[in-house]
Parts: structure tokens; sequence; C-alpha cells
């Protein structure tokens, strides 16, 4: 008998609907809650598989996560890339896929931790940093979000420069990014189950809520989001995600997508979009429990780039 492992936090709702579908098809795979106490190194794998929908907010379960990798677990999502995974990075990585991305910019961190000394640990850093030529870069309103941030936490829509400064004087040891704002006429929410089964959902931002719109796109604009998102997906290693697209004159620019636990509520996802959720990873976390296959790395990243990165 194969075994799924669940690690989750506070969801309610997702977790028993998983466990009881996988029981339902007796497949020969049974699901549960993971349990640790204090794992041994040299522990032999209990788990084919261990979804993962917490890791980012308990170390603990991040450091496991990696031994689990090592030791002939398939997780959901890689822990290694996870852990590497951010803001600054993605957009760089969809330019280089050729998926339209809003301009964004790096900025060094307003605070450190204590031992660091401005003139001597930070002497790498250009003092005082041209702000103007940053905002002239993204223009104005701009997006001020952390780079490594989820769950809309730390974003800010700033009109002005004074605004940047304000929100970016509070930011501690945040390590921030600004980014283009794109004013949409449409917006998107995609959840993306297994590298290939794409649901691109209408979500509203500002109501941060899902509506049941199956004819919101053009077959054309759903199609090329589609393709964008198995790319996206595919490029990361990530089985589960969700990404947003804000579409400006016909064009879907992907503004969010390293979200690798994703909402799964069915008060958010609404009771149809939830039963698809439900079942896709049903489907998928089986098929890997019965055919294991190899943990993704770097080397996998290279096909996505090599050709579209400009030559020096």
């Amino acid at each position: 008998m194969h075994k799924i492992g669940l690690i989750v936090g506070r969801e309610w709702s997702f977790p028993p609907a998983f466990i009881d579908e996988v029981s339902r098809r007796g497949a020969g795979v049974v699901a549960e809650y993971v349990k640790l106490g204090a794992p041994p190194m040299d522990g032999p794998p209990e788990y084919a598989v261990v979804v993962d929908r917490i890791s980012h907010e308990v170390p603990f379960y991040r450091t496991w996560l990696k031994h689990a990798v090592l030791r002939g677990t398939t997780v959901i999502n890689n822990p290694f890339m996870w852990s590497a995974d951010d803001k600054f990075f993605g957009a760089t990585l969809a330019s280089s896929l050729g998926i339209a991305h809003p301009k964004t910019a790096l900025l060094p961190n307003k605070e450190y931790i204590p031992g660091i000394k401005h003139d001597e640990s930070l002497r790498n850093l250009a003092f005082p940093l041209d702000w103007e030529a940053a905002v002239e870069y993204v223009g104005l309103p701009l997006i001020l979000k952390d780079a490594y941030g989820g769950g809309w936490r730390d974003v800010y829509v700033c009109q002005t420069m004074d605004d940047l400064l304000r929100h970016y004087n509070d930011s501690g040891q945040l390590t921030m990014i600004v980014q283009e704002f794109i004013k949409f006429e449409q917006f998107l929410r995609c959840i993306c189950i297994g590298q290939d089964d794409i649901l691109p959902i209408h979500y509203d931002p500002k109501e941060r809520k899902y509506h049941v719109d199956p004819d919101y796109l053009s077959p054309r604009l759903r199609d090329q989001i589609i393709t964008e998102s198995r790319l996206l997906v595919r490029a990361l290693g990530y089985d589960m995600n969700s990404i947003e697209f804000a579409i400006r004159g016909g064009v879907p620019y992907a503004i969010d997508f390293m979200n690798p636990a994703p909402d799964f509520d069915v008060y958010s996802l609404t009771e149809e979009y939830f039963q698809w959720v439900v079942q896709k990873m049903a489907d998928l976390t089986i098929r890997l429990a019965r055919e294991p296959r190899p943990a993704a790395g770097p080397q996998s990243w290279n096909r996505f780039l090599q050709g579209r990165l400009p030559r020096a």
C-alpha cells in the first residue's frame, strides 16, 4: 500500500476532502496527515508522496521535506526550489521565457539583522540609492512588494515618490521590489496542478473573490494563458501553483506566479472549482505514488532558458 502524506496549516476544507477522495479511488494508495516528532536522519521513507501546504511558515517542516526528497519521497512542491524562489527571479524567468511581465527592479533592504554595520558590511551597496532612476524605470503609479511575500501581504500601490518612500521606510528587514503597475481590463488567477492541468478563473483582486464565469476569456487569450502557465510551472518544477495574469490591451502580463501553496479553500474557490482541485490533486498524487519520478533540479531549467537569454 502506497502512502501519501499531507502537511497542512489551519485550512480545513481541502485536507479532508483530498484524503477522502484518494481513499474513495481504491487505487492501492492511502492519504493521511504526516506526523513528525524528532525524525532521525537515517529513518526509512514512510511516504511515497508528500503534499506540502505550510512549510513556508514552519521552517521545521521545510528542513524535514528536503531530507525526505533525499530519502526518495516525491514532495509537492520541490522544497529545494521553494527555498530559492523570489519575485525578482520570477520576473527575470518570465521575461527569459518570452512571457510579458511588468518591469521590475530590486531594492536594498531598509534594515538588516543585528551585527550588520552599514559602513563595513554593506560596502557593495551604492549609497544613496538613486530613487529617481528606479521610479523612472517602472513608472508611476507602481507596486511595492516583498520579494518573498505571498497572500497579498506587504503589497502597496504607490502613486507618488512620497508614497514609495513612506512604505519602503516601514518595510524593516524585508527585501522589496518595485514593479510596473498594470492598469488591467481583465484579471484572472490560474490554478495549476501537475504542470499540465491549468484552470483559468476570473478573479477580482479588490474583492479577493473568484467568479464562475467560463466565458470570461476569448478562446485565443485562454489558449495563450494556458500555454504560458505551463511554461512557467514547468520551468519552476511546481506541481501545485497559482498564477495571476493582468490583461492590458489584449496582452496577458504574468504578475504573480510563485504561489506553491495556493488557496484551496472551498469558500474562496467556489464549490465547482474546489471539486476540480480535489480531483486533479488526487489524480496527480496517486499517479506519483505508483510511478515515482526523479526530483527536478537546476538541470531541468536550462532547456527553458537556452536561447531566450541575450548572449553576451
